[in-house]
């Protein structure tokens, strides 16, 4: 069986407190998706020279962010990891002519146990990550999908986990309602991906309106385009339409699901 393919807006830290529509559509979601024997994740909070893959056993929960509600240093995302798929997905990646180093200490950053506490709050699937090269552009986070595609057959769930709309500049604490910018840049690639217009996808800093300003960096958009591509091209469409949160962070995710 091919797993669905999964783009999660993580959004900020105080996601994991503060659920709101996001938080229970993933939690939805979570319920009905289909088992799986470890979950994949792909997260702007590791970044490294090249590709590493976790194989630790037993990651930690790590605190990666600070100034935001205290309560969240205490919090834990107990998932086992799982060695053996992390070896196995750094052998396909080599397969291919990449360039992968193992990790046995990674801990989870807060861009893979944030969305995972909603999915699967009980922590019992395994959970692995794979760096994104600090060198990533937009066609190689596609072509980076599309070499992990094969694990959807394997068991692996893949995920990628960013951020739809990622301006930290204008972020605001208390907001509650949403930037009109933010709102059309989501509208375009909704609608781009919806369509399976991946050429416009892969030129979206370009194409899409206020592109620059929904993403003065890229990090946070490129594991979207890390999961399109581990999307088999057959697949149909979910969107989860989360809303906003402080304004400016669209929480907009996508599930792709296999014929």
């Amino acid at each position: 069986m091919t797993l669905p393919t999964l783009f999660i807006s993580h959004g900020a830290p105080t996601f994991a407190l503060e659920p709101g529509r996001a938080g229970a559509l993933l939690q939805a979601a979570g319920r009905r998706l289909p088992a799986a024997q470890a979950v994949l994740v792909v997260s702007p909070h590791w970044m490294t020279a090249g590709l590493s893959v976790m194989t630790t056993a037993k990651p930690s929960t790590m605190i990666d962010f600070g100034g935001f509600d205290p309560r969240l240093e205490s919090m834990i995302y107990p998932a086992q990891g799982h060695p053996t798929l992390a070896t196995i997905t750094a052998q396909l990646l080599e397969s291919q002519g990449q360039s992968v180093k193992l990790d046995s200490q990674r801990g989870y950053d807060h861009g893979a146990w944030v969305p995972l506490l909603h999915l699967w709050p009980k922590a019992d699937v395994p959970v692995f990550q794979l760096s994104m090269p600090h060198n990533l552009t937009a066609q190689s986070a596609f072509a980076l999908g599309r070499m992990l595609q094969p694990l959807s057959e394997q068991g692996v769930l893949i995920v990628g986990s960013g951020s739809i709309t990622h301006n930290m500049h204008e972020f605001r604490m208390n907001g509650q309602g949403e930037a009109a910018y933010a709102k059309e840049f989501i509208c375009w690639v909704r609608e781009k991906t919806m369509q399976g217009d991946t050429q416009s996808l892969l030129a979206t800093h370009t194409q899409a309106p206020h592109a620059q300003r929904a993403h003065p960096t890229d990090e946070h958009y490129l594991p979207f385009l890390i999961a399109l591509g581990a999307a088999r091209q057959d697949a149909k469409l979910e969107v989860l339409d989360g809303g906003f949160t402080y304004d400016v962070i669209g929480m907009e995710s996508y599930i792709w699901q296999p014929s």
